[in-house]
């Protein structure tokens, strides 16, 4: 009796970590794409201006 509740009580707790664990990588990929998008934002933007006072240069 002792193993068949301390199977369901570890099947239960490692269900729980798995969800949390799926939750922590969602929230890291959220965040490396948020970084990503503001790097090429500001990227874009930068290169923007080079071309332009290229340009202007020329």
């Amino acid at each position: 009796m002792k193993s068949l509740v301390s199977r369901t009580v570890g099947t239960v707790i490692a269900a729980k970590e798995r969800g949390a664990t799926a939750v922590e990588y969602g929230i890291m990929v959220a965040l490396i794409a948020a970084v990503i998008i503001t790097i090429v934002a500001t990227l874009g933007s930068n290169l923007n201006t080079m071309f332009t006072n290229v340009s202007s240069k020329i």
